[in-house]
């Protein structure tokens, strides 16, 4: 289904510039965006994909991965097709990469209905840039929060501020991905000449909107795992958002363009935790591991395991009104 976009300029000549994203992509008639979900048709802009869901399940928030908001809960989650990125080792390339294909249409109505049928906490949109499906996840939020329900964002955070503000009020989690931390690594990952709006956002979903925000970086070989990135991150993590900031730092596998690489080194893995100790974060989660301890949740005061957990399953859960039972420490987020 086709809806006129929210956010963009009507210019001469029935050009129209989108204010969706920070490309602001300067689209003629029938020309397309660079997400290749939003077109100019006849001077107006407008988007493809309104309710077209290419992906659809039931996940626990671990997945999302999202460790400090209501650990073990179930989420329903969805995306849709198209990104503002082309990153080359995307994860979900099918649907992201993808320019059109089948989907179903799902109402607003049809979604918050479903996820409340299914004693979901709350919808997550997800597999795909949010970003880009505004006019959809923004009515489907304002419906999900009249029926109290919760809302996520799995995002990339390349977004206007514009379009933060819209959905902003609406959205309880925000879980971005900060893919490295310098134009060189950007350009090649996401072929953005500029990050910081990305770091912008993130700074305004906590801060203006109250957004409960945790952060992840795949760790990819050769892109973003040198020392200077790492720390990098960690330190606007720890400076901009607060030591107490999940960071969840994830395991590459080799996938779509990049299938030549090798998989992140465990000890790659270890040394990027490493760096975050020492740049100050306190909780930090190593993902995409089989097993062991890295996605369990200890407090940051004394350091007993408050939630015990293996790949999404939560096996041990030891906190009670966000508080550690041990030495009574406030944890953040929401337990």
């Amino acid at each position: 289904m086709i809806r006129e976009a929210l956010l963009y300029e009507k210019l001469e000549g029935e050009k129209v510039r989108c204010n969706t994203c920070p490309r602001h992509c300067l689209l003629g008639e029938g020309k397309r965006g660079f997400c290749f979900t939003r077109q100019n048709q006849g001077g107006r802009l407008y988007s493809l994909i309104y309710g077209e869901v290419a992906s659809l399940s039931i996940n626990p928030i671990e997945k999302k991965p999202v460790f400090h908001f209501y650990p073990g809960s179930r989420w329903l989650s969805l995306g849709a097709r198209g990104c503002n990125f082309r990153c080359p080792g995307c994860q979900n390339w099918e649907l992201s990469h993808s320019r059109g294909g089948t989907a179903n249409y799902l109402s607003p109505e049809e979604l918050v209905s479903l996820a409340k049928r299914h004693d979901c906490l709350g919808i997550s949109w997800t597999f795909n840039e949010p970003t880009i499906w505004l006019e959809y996840t923004l009515d489907g939020a304002k419906l999900a929060k009249e029926q109290g329900l919760f809302t996520n964002y799995v995002t990339n955070g390349y977004i206007t501020e514009g379009a933060l503000d819209a959905i902003g009020p609406y959205l309880d989690v925000y879980r971005v991905d900060i893919k490295g931390y310098s134009r060189g690594c950007y350009g090649r990952m996401a072929h953005i000449p500029d990050f910081t709006p990305i770091l912008e956002a993130v700074k305004r979903a906590k801060e203006k909107w109250g957004m409960h925000v945790e952060i992840v970086t795949n760790l990819t070989p050769e892109y973003n795992d040198s020392e200077e990135e790492l720390r990098g991150i960690a330190s606007w993590i720890c400076r901009s958002l607060g030591a107490l900031t999940p960071w969840h730092i994830t395991r590459f596998f080799p996938c779509f363009e990049l299938s030549h690489l090798e998989s992140t080194p465990l000890s790659a893995l270890e040394k990027a935790k490493q760096i975050a100790g020492e740049e100050g974060l306190r909780y930090v989660y190593l993902g995409n591991l089989p097993a062991g301890s890295g996605e369990n949740t200890y407090c940051h005061h004394c350091r007993q395991l408050l939630v015990k957990r293996q790949i999404f399953d939560v096996l041990e859960y030891n906190v009670k009104d966000s508080r550690c039972p041990y030495c009574n420490a406030m944890i953040p987020g929401r337990f």
